[in-house]
């Protein structure tokens, strides 16, 4: 087969040349072949498993070779001598001559490489294989890799790579499978075969690390085991990408959304190749692009769409600074190689001209770039100027599309100079954004976005309540005019707005502190907020007005926090303020529903509106909610929990004589998530706290972790001398206390914080800016991408210890409930969590995430619907055998179903497996006698809630606590927004140590209602006995005693089909009034029924004269036996529907049409036919071999073990967390 040219280094190596001419080489791969068997050959082969070599599928190669070069080029591969000797003859026949007329060796090669080149286009061609089609090598690798680890076709395989699995202290070399959802790994190797699969949710820890015997090694660890790789050809490609993976399924427990970014994957079709470059891609720009948005802080749906290495010219110091250009939808950027040096953004909102200036030698292709603020941009030494033209200018077409239907804003800064003002009103006609930041066109739109009662804050809130005296000189106004020079001064040399020159000035200016009147201005130009409210004008306003007047859960909490918002500024002292906070608020709980409203939310949003106006403010808790502090301010403040985990981390590497001391008083986690949280607000002085704020939006979370880490190593000697945690927290309390801003013009406002400090003698004051330097002297080595990494491991440990302690949570409050122990319901979880996922990976019949949401209470998290269930009832469900296990699972799920959404938690599964597993005779029967009395589904129009009426019949072992939502409400708030379905044992099992779950199963019994007694259980009517019988014969198809049972089943059914004809004879008219009250209790869904209760074909005396033949025979039940058992141990459905015993003659003979319950709407049942539970429990109670095998015990464990382990085609086949290595030969 011809390939494209490759160049090869050693020709000889672990190669033998078979034939030569001087421009081609035929070679056979060492041990390959006739006496290929001993030592060489078996070296040979165990190096080409370790690198993967083509040549253990193609020991054949033709090498071209210029005589007097020293470079070969593989230019054919052969499975077999007689392939590769085709090649052989063709290149002599036809180049051989040819070659030898080129007088230069380059050419030479140029042309042969060109003609292999054309040969492969040719095949191809009439082969119909485009180009961007899988290798064969990576389309051979997906079908191993679903052939070994038994996985379905929607699980997308990503890249595999070659490496080394460390099973104790031996290394065994194999192939790592790295797809969507897994991590899988193979090997076989002189006879013994590893295999290993672990879900990407399940890993708890991934690590890469280095030790004198494995200089490279990747760590991965689960909760129940640790696993080990090394000797990777590319390891920091490989952990890249298993980082990815695992993030992505981080989401996914973090967050229902998490499912659809896996979703935004490509979308394969089944019978489609799968492509590693589409998805391994993919997962790359996935990756750069999120780099790219946190470098430039650009809204969280921008995608990168390439970058170049260029120079750009910086009039402020007259050079061309080396970096490189990045192009997105939206953005331009740069950034220098110095990170320090200089950044740019210029949004294609702003762009009016890109032009090609001429090149020369010192400016070899240079691309000029003009604002509309008058700003122009020189790059030069672009390597692909025309095509990084042709990109802007498209970009440039859709950023005009849109602003062209945009809402226009007018109007510009009251200290714009005139010049700038006129330009903005031109530009604004096809511009809705602000072009400048001092010529932002900021409009005092004076929008009433709440009832005229309340007034509405037009402007910053500081700018109302500064108090300041213009007659009396202040030297602290005095430096705060000095400091806005300062920054008008850089404005003139740097440029204003968002196209600004970024360089280290810029950062010595922030470190300074802002001025007041500008600080919201930078603030947004700084957190890149001014992006998403130039590009979305209006959206506050529609917001606010939609938001307004509702009510849920979170205007609830943000009402009950209003007025506990920095209650020590005027600002927050009237109407005004608290109304501009909550309609902020508001609007942002309405805008992100995931987060709505966490506590903090409201102290770091009251010192916004103090700097900036309502809808800038909106947008920058936008910003710092969704992007600069990521998951923050969600329920679990998960964010907050892994940054908490990165400062401890930092903690140990930069104060590690202190770390053990506060590790102990466990110090660092009390106080690093007030400190996080509210970005040192709700801790320092109000106007100290502002100016880490400033830094903040300039800088990231570093700046946080650097200033925390400060203060640590300021106290670091007292510390250390504390005997408990009490002692510390005072500490650092009186001295955060003690930061002051002396430059600050606002009159002092009182701490609350400093109320819980001592009555000692005050802290010496600290400086703020002296304290943000330090921090910066001492800690600004760390770096934000270092942050990153520490975050990905700290988000592993945080979001698998939220998931453990989901588990405990749900065990502890079921655990009084069932006999189940502990370890038994933690494994059950397992399973019961595992199954949804897997559903969630490999497609379902409902939507993934209304099965999963992390924001409900704990047993409503995980949730299965029927398709999922089916597959555990037919692992761990002990009536599951044979064809009718389908059947009988929708049954159960249907009874299990209390609230009747179609999906049942883990606490209603559990309800249902402990009755067949340790309920006593009565309690199985009585399971078995409930889901045949559930009125009848149908495929036509199914009806959910059609059976919440029948559910206070149902379980006499649950008190029907969901039947009211007030109730369901009530029961929340008392346990912990559990909704309760609890279940009680009719009798109290004798124990001969009792232990404390008893006594607790005990008071959990007498807390309850009185329940019903089995008579208040409705009747069976003959439809359903029908069903109830199927499911008997079904139900004894794989048990040892089959045949045994069979006997009794025939004749207790043949004992109640008598019980019922009787039970009619002797019915009166009362009694039918009383029957068909009961059935106007019990709701069917369909409007047939009538119709299908009616006899077509039957008169009363048809049917008294086949109930006398059928019943007046005393052998009916043997012979009814003889033929259901007959032919088949396997009774099918159709079977029993034709039987004579089970069904009169006269009232209905037609087959089973596939119905999951109930009969054919053309099947006539007799209506007046019905038997109660007590007549189902006595009869059979007189067959002894239908009790042993209802009171035969159940061992859970096995049936655990076995659901772990089990290996099947499609989505059941998973286990719970990692197979077991498997060793075999």
């Amino acid at each position: 087969m011809w390939v494209n040219p490759e160049e090869v280094l050693l020709a000889s190596a672990l190669w033998m040349t078979e034939r030569a001419n001087p421009y081609f080489i035929l070679q056979k791969r060492k041990g390959h072949g006739d006496g290929g068997g001993g030592l060489a050959g078996l070296l040979v082969g165990t190096l080409d498993v370790v690198l993967d070599s083509s040549a253990r599928v193609a020991p054949y190669r033709i090498l071209y070779q210029t005589p007097d070069s020293l470079v070969y080029w593989t230019i054919a591969h052969g499975s077999s001598r007689r392939e590769i000797t085709e090649n052989w003859e063709w290149l002599e026949q036809n180049l051989l001559q040819t070659l030898s007329i080129f007088e230069n060796e380059n050419d030479i090669t140029t042309f042969v490489k060109g003609k292999i080149q054309g040969i492969i286009a040719e095949y191809n061609k009439s082969h119909d294989i485009r180009e961007d089609d899988d290798t064969d090598k990576f389309k051979e690798a997906i079908a191993k890799f679903r052939k070994l680890f038994v996985m379905p076709e929607e699980e997308k395989l990503v890249n595999y790579y070659s490496c080394s699995y460390w099973k104790g202290k031996v290394p065994r070399q194999g192939w790592l499978y790295l797809s969507i959802n897994h991590l899988c790994f193979y090997s076989y190797l002189l006879g013994k075969e590893a295999k290993l699969v672990i879900r990407w949710a399940d890993v708890t820890q991934l690590e890469k690390s280095a030790t004198l015997l494995l200089p490279d090694m990747v760590r991965v660890s689960t909760r129940c085991s640790e696993h080990v790789f090394s000797v990777f050809i590319n390891i920091n490609e490989t952990f890249k990408l298993m980082e990815q993976l695992a993030n992505i399924a981080m989401r996914q427990l973090l967050d229902n959304k998490g499912f659809e970014q896996d979703r935004s994957l490509p979308k394969l079709k089944k019978k489609s190749p799968k492509k590693v470059s589409a998805l391994k891609r993919d997962l790359d720009a996935r990756a750069k692009s999120e780099r790219y948005r946190a470098l430039f802080r650009l809204p969280k749906d921008e995608k990168l769409d390439g970058h170049t290495d260029c120079t750009l010219w910086t009039p402020f110091n007259k050079m061309h600074i080396l970096g490189q250009m990045f192009v997105s939808t939206n953005y331009i950027c740069f950034t220098s190689k110095e990170e320090t040096t200089c950044s740019l953004i210029i949004p294609l909102r702003e762009v009016t001209i890109v032009e090609k200036a001429d090149s020369c030698n010192v400016l070899p292709s240079p691309l000029s770039i003009s604002t509309k603020n008058k700003m122009t941009f020189l790059f030069a030494n672009l390597k692909d100027r025309d095509f990084l033209v042709q990109r802007i200018s498209d970009f440039l077409q859709q950023t005009s599309s849109k602003i062209y239907f945009e809402r226009e804003i007018t109007g510009s800064l009251s200290s714009s100079d005139d010049e700038v003002c006129s330009q903005q009103g031109s530009v604004l006609s096809c511009s809705p954004q602000r072009s400048a930041l001092g010529s932002e066109g900021d409009s005092d739109r004076q929008f009433n976005l709440n009832d005229n009662r309340v007034p509405t804050a037009t402007q910053a809130l500081m700018t109302m309540y500064r108090r300041r005296s213009p007659e009396e000189f202040n030297p602290k106004l005095a430096k705060e005019f000095l400091k806005e020079q300062a920054w008008k001064n850089h404005f003139t040399e740097f440029g204003q707005g968002v196209c600004m020159y970024r360089t280290e000035k810029t950062k010595e200016l922030v470190l300074q502190g802002i001025p007041d009147n500008m600080r919201g201005e930078l603030w947004l130009l700084f957190s890149g907020a001014i992006n998403e409210m130039a590009t979305h004008p209006g959206y506050y306003e529609d917001l606010v007005e939609k938001s307004m007047g509702k009510y849920n859960l979170a205007t609830e909490e943000i009402e009950r926090d209003l007025h506990r918002s920095l209650p020590e500024h005027p600002a927050f002292q009237n109407e005004m303020g608290i109304a501009a906070l909550r309609r902020v608020l508001t609007a942002y709980a309405f805008r992100n529903p995931n987060i709505g409203y966490c506590q903090a939310m409201n102290i770091v949003t009251s010192v916004l509106l103090l700097y900036a106006k309502e809808e800038e403010a909106f947008w920058l808790l936008v910003a710092l909610c969704e992007r600069m502090l990521p998951d923050y301010y969600n329920t679990r403040v998960v964010g907050a929990l892994v940054d908490q985990g990165v400062f401890e981390e930092l903690a140990h590497v930069y104060v590690p004589q202190l770390y053990d001391c506060m590790q102990a008083l466990s110090v660092i986690s009390t106080i690093s998530l007030s400190w996080f949280l509210t970005l040192f607000l709700s801790v320092m002085p109000f106007e100290s706290a502002v100016v880490v704020v400033d830094c903040f939006f300039y800088e990231g979370i570093k700046v946080i972790f650097q200033l925390a880490l400060s203060v640590l190593d300021a106290n670091i000697h007292q510390l250390l001398s504390c005997k408990d945690d009490g002692e510390a927290m005072t500490i650092l309390g009186r001295y955060l206390d003690s930061v002051t801003n002396k430059d600050s013009t606002l009159p002092p406002i009182p701490h609350l914080h400093s109320l819980l400090t001592d009555n000692g003698e005050p802290h010496p004051e600290v400086d703020i800016f002296k304290l943000v330097r330090s921090s910066y002297e001492k800690f600004g080595s760390i770096r934000a991408d270092v942050i990153e990494q520490m975050r990905f491991k700290q988000r592993l440990r945080v979001i698998q210890a939220i998931e453990d302690t989901t588990k405990r949570n749900v065990v502890r409050t079921i655990v009084t409930e069932t006999p189940f122990s502990i370890d038994e319901l933690e494994e059950l979880y397992t399973l019961f969590k595992a199954e949804h996922l897997t559903s969630c990976y490999w497609g379902s019949t409902s939507n993934p995430m209304s099965r999963h949401d992390p924001s409900l209470p704990y047993l409503e998290q995980y949730r299965m619907d029927l398709e999922q269930f089916k597959v555990l009832f037919a692992l761990l469900f002990p009536w599951s055998c044979g064809t009718h296990t389908d059947d009988l699972a929708l049954r159960v799920f249907r009874l299990l179903d209390h609230n009747a959404d179609a999906l049942i938690n883990f606490r209603e599964f559990i309800c249902g497996l402990s009755v067949l597993c340790h309920g006593d005779l009565t309690e199985k029967l009585k399971f078995l006698y409930k889901i045949h009395v559930l009125p009848e589904l149908h495929h036509e129009q199914e009806e959910p809630d059609s059976a919440c009426e029948a559910t206070q019949y149902f379980f006499e072992d649950i008190t029907p606590e969901t039947s009211s939502g007030l109730d369901q409400k009530n029961r929340a708030e008392k346990d912990e927004g559990f909704v309760g379905v609890t279940f009680k044992s009719e009798r109290v099992k004798k124990m001969q140590t009792p232990d404390y779950r008893t006594y607790m199963r005990l008071w959990n019994q007498e807390t309850k209602e009185k329940l019903e007694n089995m008579k208040d259980l409705p009747k069976l009517n003959q439809s359903q006995f029908i069903e109830l019988c199927k499911t008997l014969y079904n139900m004894f198809s794989e048990d040892p005693s089959e045949q045994e049972l069979y006997h009794a089943t025939a004749t207790v059914t043949s004992l109640l089909l008598e019980m019922g004809e009787v039970g009619k004879l002797f019915s009166s008219p009362a009694h039918k009034t009383d029957e068909e009250n009961e059935d106007e209790r019990m709701p069917v869904p369909s409007k047939s029924k009538q119709e299908r209760h009616q006899p077509e074909d039957s008169s009363p005396k048809d049917t008294a004269t086949s109930c006398a033949m059928l019943l007046s025979d005393d052998d009916t039940s043997v012979s009814s036996y003889s033929v259901l058992s007959a032919g088949s141990h396997e009774l099918q459905c159709e079977d029993i529907a034709e039987d004579t015993v089970l069904i009169r003659s006269g009232a209905a003979a037609a087959g089973h049409h596939g119905r999951r319950a109930g009969l054919p709407h053309s099947v006539s049942v007799d209506k007046d036919w019905a038997i109660t539970f007590e007549q189902f429990l006595a009869s059979v109670l007189t067959e002894q071999a239908l009790v042993q095998y209802f009171e035969k015990p159940v061992e859970i464990a096995a049936r655990i073990t076995n659901a772990k382990n089990v290996r099947k085609v499609g989505h059941q086949h998973m286990s719970l967390s990692d197979y077991e290595i498997s060793l075999s030969g």
